[in-house]
């Protein structure tokens, strides 16, 4: 289709919209490996997660096989208060670069939230009030996750627990504000209101938190408090599931103007976002139907595909919850505290992990000052203030639309914007002043906690 036909914003008319989770685990040959049960390593079964997540939500978490799960009419409904949103040509950003690449980003932050996160969310609050739960409790590390789960519980009249990172706590004060407005408890992890919470700040004092530790916690509460259940933003096969809608809407505003990405770019951390938006293209290039050239860009304080192994973990800090394989750093690995928090996860989504290991994506680090250099660009010339995890996608899609200017290729280039930055100004704040780090591990540090994975 002729240039000048493709608008800034392409968007989807609202019968456009997926009535259907898409399921990519039909569709792999290597499906990815189970859940194991911490003390007998063998498969979790559906009983045993029973007493930890939602029923139905076990169900769609244990399903390799059905293609396509029915998206419900409550959840739908919810959907199109901000769906579909908008898939955006990037053209200023192209003659800022001067670059022939035509660039695209699937734009997730039209929502109260701010961020993708409330696509599984909201699926995951319904589910849990249509068992007859009280409440739910859950982790989050930037805020997003909580914001809208808090968001999600409100609407359904549930009670929401969250056990935040500590240092996102403190560095996103009104990120925690919010969740409070909806009627959400938000507590810094690791806290003294938890067994494992108390264990880990017995052993690091001075610990500025992680997402495995919040997720301890998170845990222990749901067990232990009768009619609560645990819910999570990220990893788990339920919640790429349920953020398919992002790939999928994608997928059909490109088919409507006649366009084939060449790359697909998402940041990754536990690998919502990322899974989400590749989806129904990974989809199709394991079905031999395509082929698409897909890159993971993860922080560089905290790089799990790029430096960690592939072998089975645990998903949390204090060891509580059942052990996935994925390419991981450690269960007990600290990362720094950088300002990209939903990308500070020790470990990776056991389909991403096996995608990635059958050589069917790329993974790349950036470090933290570059990744803002790349968002202060974009929010000059784009208009939209990016989060941090989602500007590691920006900063790989000017790395990659600088190449094309060298080669002359006019390749298309598509990324996930899965926020807004409004409540990381600190970050900003320190960017601009010069103060910001990029701490790396070193080969050492990683060695140490590597030597700590589960031997069996």
């Amino acid at each position: 289709m002729a240039e000048n036909k493709i608008p800034y914003k392409i968007y989807l008319e609202e019968q456009e919209m997926p009535t259907k989770w898409y399921n990519l685990r039909a569709d792999m040959k290597n499906k990815p490996a189970p859940l194991l049960n911490p003390g007998t390593h063998e498969p979790m079964t559906a009983e045993e997660l029973n007493g930890v997540f939602c029923e139905e939500l076990v169900k769609q978490e244990l399903n390799n096989d059905d293609r396509f799960f029915e998206i419900p009419t409550e959840i739908q409904d919810f959907y199109r208060m901000y769906r579909p949103s908008p898939l955006v040509r990037a053209y200023c950003l192209e003659k800022k670069l001067g670059t022939p690449a035509h660039i695209y980003y699937k734009f997730e932050g039209n929502n109260t939230s701010g961020s993708h996160k409330l696509n599984s969310s909201i699926a995951q609050a319904y589910y849990a009030k249509k068992q007859g739960l009280k409440g739910v409790t859950t982790e989050t590390g930037a805020g997003q996750w909580g914001t809208a789960l808090s968001m999600a519980c409100s609407y359904f009249d549930l009670d929401c627990k969250v056990y935040m990172v500590k240092v996102s706590y403190e560095q996103k004060p009104f990120r925690r504000e919010v969740m409070r407005t909806y009627g959400a408890t938000v507590t810094p992890s690791p806290s003294m209101e938890t067994e494992v919470g108390r264990k880990i700040l017995a052993e690091h004092p001075d610990t500025t938190g992680s997402l495995g530790c919040a997720i301890s916690e998170a845990v222990e509460v749901a067990v232990t408090n009768e009619g609560y259940r645990y819910v999570l933003g990220s990893v788990l096969s339920q919640v790429l599931l349920h953020q398919s809608v992002i790939g999928l809407e994608t997928k059909t505003a490109l088919e409507k103007y006649g366009i084939k990405p060449d790359i697909i770019i998402g940041c990754a951390g536990g690998g919502s976002n990322l899974g989400g938006l590749i989806a129904p293209f990974m989809g199709e290039k394991l079905r031999g139907e395509a082929d698409y050239r897909i890159i993971a860009v993860e922080p560089a304080s905290c790089p799990s595909f790029t430096r960690g192994v592939y072998a089975y973990d645990f998903c949390d800090t204090g060891k509580v919850c059942p052990l996935a394989k994925m390419y991981t750093l450690g269960c007990d690995f600290i990362p720094s505290p950088n300002h990209a928090g939903g990308l500070r996860y020790h470990g990776m989504s056991s389909i991403l992990s096996q995608l990635y290991d059958d050589g069917m994506m790329e993974a790349v680090s950036r470090k933290q000052t570059e990744v803002f250099e790349a968002a202060e660009m974009f929010a000059r010339v784009e208009g939209i203030l990016p989060a941090p995890e989602s500007s590691h996608a920006i900063r790989v899609a000017i790395d990659e639309a600088l190449k094309c200017k060298e080669t002359g290729e006019a390749k298309n280039i598509v990324f996930g914007l899965t926020g807004t930055g409004y409540f990381d100004m600190v970050a900003y704040e320190q960017y601009h002043n010069g103060t910001m780090t990029d701490y790396i591990p070193t080969d050492e540090d990683l060695a140490f906690y590597r030597k700590q994975l589960p031997q069996f």
